[in-house]
C-alpha cells in the first residue's frame, strides 16, 4: 500500500504533455545609465608611467564587468605588489563609490563623481600608528587620449593639500582593438 501512495503522489507532482516549461527569472537590468559610463574614458589596457616621465612603471587593465555595474582595474606595476579597484555607481546616492585593495593590509575607500569634465574621488587612507590621511584623485582625459591620475593629500581635513603622486596612463601599444 505505501507503494501504491507513493506512485499515486508521483503521477500527480507530473508535470501534464502540454504544460509549459517555467520561464527563466529576467535578467538584471543592464548599468548602462549616463551615470554608469562616468569612468568609460578610463576603460582599456595601459601602460602607466610617473606624469612627465618616460620610464614605465606599471601595466593596468580597465573594464566594465557585471553587466557594465562595475568598472574593475587591476593594477600591475614592474616592481612591487599591485592591487585592483572595485568601482560603481551608486544609483541611490548618485555618486561613484571604489575600493581600492592593494598589497599592504587593509583597503581605502573612495566616493565621489565628475566635476567640470574629470573624476574626482575622495576618500581616507588608513595610516596605522598615524594620523589618517585625506586622499582627493582625480582622473583626466588628455588631448593625446591619456589619462592623467592626480592623487592628493591633506592631514589637516582638507583645509590645506599636498601633491601625492602623478601619473599617467598610456594606451598600451600592443592592445588588441
Amino acid at each position: 500500500m505505501h507503494i501504491s501512495l507513493v506512485a499515486a503522489l508521483l503521477l500527480q507532482s507530473a508535470p501534464e504533455p502540454d504544460a509549459q516549461p517555467p520561464s527563466p527569472p529576467p535578467s538584471p537590468p543592464a548599468c548602462d545609465s549616463e551615470g554608469h559610463a562616468g569612468f568609460d574614458f578610463w576603460l582599456g589596457e595601459w601602460d602607466v608611467y610617473q606624469t612627465g616621465g618616460d620610464a614605465k612603471i606599471a601595466d593596468s587593465r580597465i573594464e566594465r564587468k557585471h553587466n557594465g555595474c562595475a568598472v574593475i582595474e587591476s593594477r600591475m606595476p614592474l616592481r612591487g605588489a599591485g592591487g585592483t579597484s572595485l568601482n560603481h555607481w551608486d544609483t541611490n546616492a548618485g555618486v561613484w563609490r571604489q575600493k581600492w585593495a592593494g598589497s599592504s593590509p587593509g583597503a581605502v575607500e573612495f566616493t565621489g563623481g565628475v566635476t567640470e569634465g574629470k573624476m574626482v574621488l575622495t576618500g581616507i587612507w588608513p595610516s596605522p600608528g598615524a594620523l589618517h590621511t585625506l586622499v582627493r584623485m582625480s582622473y583626466t582625459v588628455t588631448e593625446d587620449g591619456s589619462v592623467r591620475q592626480f592623487g592628493e593629500s591633506s592631514t589637516d581635513h582638507g583645509v590645506s593639500w599636498q601633491s601625492a603622486f602623478d601619473f599617467t596612463y598610456r594606451p598600451k601599444e600592443d592592445a588588441p582593438e
